[in-house]
Order: C-alpha cells, then structure tokens, then sequence
C-alpha cells in the first residue's frame, strides 16, 4: 500500500544546504504571498474606512490572493515545490512525498514567513490593524470548520493533479496558474463565511501579530484534515494504481 512511503526522514532532510535553501524559498514565498493577500484587505479596509464588506472587496481580495499565490508557487517550485502553506505540506506528507523532518522545516518557515509580512504590514501601515481571520455573523464552529475542509481538500487535490502526480505530463506547467485560481474561487465561495484561508500560515501570522485567537483551532484543523484527504484520496486512488501496474510491467 502506497501508504507505506510515509516517512519521518533522516537529519539531513532538515539541515542539508538543499533542505535550507529550499525553507528559504518556502519562507521568502510565503512572505510575499501573506504580504499581499493580507495587504488587499488592509487596504480595503482603509478606503472603505472600516466599513463593512462588499461583493467588490471579496472580488478583490480573492483576484489579490489568486495573484500572489500564483507568484508564490511559481517562484519556489523549482527550490522547494511550492508548497506555500502548511496544509499542502502536510497532504504531500501523507502520500509520501516529503518527509516528515523536511515537512516541519517547511512548516516553521512557513509560519515565520507569515508573522513576518503581517509585522512589515503593521509597520509599514503606520500601525494598522492585521485582522485576524473571523466568522461572519450566524456561522458556527463547526460550519467552519467544514468549510475549511473542503475548500482546503479542493486545493490540494489541484496540487496532486498538476504538481505532484508523475503524469502530470504539460499540465504542470500550469500548476502555480491552477493553483491560484482553485484559492480565488474558493475565497468567493467560502470567503463571506469565515474568510476561507485553506492555509494555517496565513491565519497564524495575522493571529500573532494582533493577538486575536478567537475560533483560531478551526484554521488549522479544517486545512489539515482537508489537506491530508485529498493527499490520502488522491494518491491511494489515481497514483499508486498506476506505480502498482508499471512494476508489474517490468517485472
């Protein structure tokens, strides 16, 4: 079972000077990613002078994020993957394609990527407010955190389907451009109930600069449940059929 390629890893999977450069590249992508899509709602909130949100600011805020996100896979995917974000870190983990020493080296620079920017934006902005991610008004907990699952499961199904599957073939050319646009349109869809952040680093780092963790275990669970299905589902089902029927061919 392809299941069995789970692996904690050895030393150097965190501290080779691949291993470093490759958080570098996850840090520095997260950074610019976290920067402008945090930056767009930031902004908006200043021209509207925090009024409330409209069908154009949530058309805003996902192109800002699909933009960004595009940059940032593209920039770090030769270096690192792409990753991006915890969740896809931790689906790749779940179908074997990083190790677990390397995945938290991913995670920590991650994290540290997103406090980062969101501390540049409150510097930057003369000391305006980071929002941390919040619920709207009638969505529970666990509506949610259903939502995160989902769209979160969404995003890294795309990542499987067009960075990490081995028959990818042209469609990885594509992936940074698929990538952004499965998170644009999940903002729109999600984004009106509980921000859709499908992304623990960018929850965590306006969190940590305001120090606001109301409901904040849902923008984690959600994305990492998601995140490990659709890296569970995805490699079970359409990739290790496939590596099973190519061994036995050549045996």
């Amino acid at each position: 079972m392809t299941i069995c390629r789970i692996a904690v890893g050895r030393a150097k999977d965190a501290t080779s000077p691949a291993a470093l450069k490759a958080a570098l590249a996850e840090f520095i992508s997260t950074l610019i990613f976290v920067f402008a899509g945090e930056g767009s709602s930031m902004a908006f909130n200043k021209l509207t002078s925090d009024g409330a949100a409209n069908p154009a600011g949530l058309v805003a805020f996902a192109i800002a994020h699909a933009f960004a996100l595009f940059v940032g896979v593209s920039i770090a995917t030769n270096i690192s993957g792409g990753h991006v974000n915890p969740a896809v870190t931790f689906g790749a983990f779940i179908g074997g394609h990083i190790s677990l020493l390397r995945g938290i080296l991913y995670w920590i620079a991650q994290l540290f990527g997103a406090v980062v920017a969101c501390s540049l934006l409150k510097f930057t902005t003369g000391g305006l407010s980071t929002s941390a991610f919040a619920l709207s008004p009638g969505v529970s907990e666990w509506n949610a955190f259903v939502f995160e699952i989902v769209t979160t499961f969404g995003l890294v199904y795309t990542v499987y389907a067009t960075a990490l599957d081995p028959k990818k073939g042209s469609l990885g050319t594509i992936a940074p451009i698929a990538i952004g646009f499965i998170v644009g349109a999940n903002i729109l869809a999600a984004g009106a109930f509980d921000g859709a952040s499908m992304n623990p680093a960018v929850s965590f780092g306006p969190a940590v600069v305001s120090w606001s963790w109301d409901n904040h275990w849902v923008y984690w669970a959600g994305p990492l449940v998601g995140g490990g299905l659709a890296g569970l589902v995805y490699q079970l089902v359409f990739i290790a059929p496939t590596n099973l029927h190519l061994t036995s061919t050549v045996n």
